[in-house]
């Protein structure tokens, strides 16, 4: 299928007022700045996600394959890890010597593909090598032998329109306050904005939709309203926060996979946050050695719930609740209490 064949959403560049506001947000030159929408949603990412997102809508899927897809920073890499071991008979071996990002490939990540950084003293040549196993195609992914896993933060409108009707999806929404605080700190640690970024300036572009994946709403609503579709399971990350196990079970029923208690345990032991963050297969620790993330960040934080409550004062906590409320009115989606 040529490019000109694929079929894809509408696409906006967004206007230069707001072009000139992410530019005082997303502050380093050698990312590709979010200046367009994609979709009646009109979801925001890079101008370089239009050939990416074309192929991604247009790829070819396996009854096999199965996708995570979440909002940013919503218990991804948890539920990947989980869901990974649970389909392959518990290899706890196999996780821990092969990093979960050749084990789940991030499909759309590639769009953030960096421009040469002059000022990283790192070995270029070394900085390459780490980005280009990250930076997996389309293409690539055809060729991976399967069962297939594919991560994704993209919402359902933007994959594949036969997705539900021919793989298994696990998707996880999280409380978007806590969403917006840990997004927060991963754009610190990815150095996509100012070290010194006060977290009151970042929750104001994620309210307005003004930081790549949103709007949040449209992304947690398009699914949920899937949620009853017989390869969709939809998950809060609170659930899996208060009773893992619980979920963990709902996963293995999910793919029609049996679960003993003793495997259970030891899963919700191996998935503990402590445990979580030591783990290099999943930990993301190597790419600060080579200059990709701030050192004094952690890719795998506190996974917490609620913890947005450090962060909100009274003001931006009103105005969090406006913002909610307007946001699920007129919709049956409600976060677990």
């Amino acid at each position: 299928m040529s490019d000109s064949e694929k079929q894809f959403v509408e696409v906006v560049d967004v206007e230069q007022k707001v072009v000139d506001r992410l530019k005082t947000l997303f502050t380093n030159k050698a990312l590709n700045l979010p200046t367009t929408r994609y979709g009646p949603k009109g979801y925001l990412f890079p101008r370089e996600f239009e050939t990416v997102g074309r192929d991604i809508y247009n790829m070819e899927l396996r009854p096999s394959d199965t996708f995570v897809v979440t909002f940013p920073r919503s218990g991804t890499t948890w539920t990947q890890e989980l869901v990974w071991l649970i389909k392959n008979n518990f290899d706890y071996e196999k996780a821990a010597e092969t990093l979960l990002a050749d084990r789940f490939p991030f499909i759309e990540l590639i769009m953030f593909k960096k421009k040469r950084d002059t000022n990283n003293k790192i070995g270029e040549e070394k900085v390459k090598a780490a980005s280009e196993a990250l930076m997996v195609s389309v293409e690539k992914i055809n060729g991976m032998a399967s069962p297939r896993f594919i991560k994704s933060h993209l919402p359902m409108s933007l994959l594949p329109p036969k997705l539900l009707d021919t793989c298994k999806v696990v998707y996880v929404a999280r409380e978007p306050r806590d969403v917006a605080v840990s997004f927060y700190h991963q754009h610190i640690l990815m150095k996509k904005c100012p070290a010194d970024l006060d977290f009151k300036t970042f929750w104001s572009y994620f309210k307005e939709d003004l930081v790549p994946w949103t709007p949040y709403f449209g992304h947690v609503k398009e699914a949920w309203e899937l949620r009853h579709h017989p390869n969709m399971l939809y998950l809060f990350y609170e659930e899996l926060s208060k009773d893992l196990a619980a979920c963990a079970r709902r996963i293995a029923e999910f793919f029609n996979v049996a679960i003993t208690e003793d495997q259970t345990r030891k899963l919700c032991e191996h998935l503990k946050i402590d445990n979580f963050k030591n783990n290099k297969s999943v930990n993301n620790e190597s790419m600060k050695d080579l200059g990709l993330l701030v050192k004094k960040e952690s890719f795998i934080r506190k996974g917490k719930v609620g913890g947005w409550r450090d962060y909100f004062d009274e003001e931006m906590t009103l105005e969090a609740d406006r913002w909610i409320e307007e946001n699920l009115r007129d919709t049956d989606f409600r976060f677990p209490q």
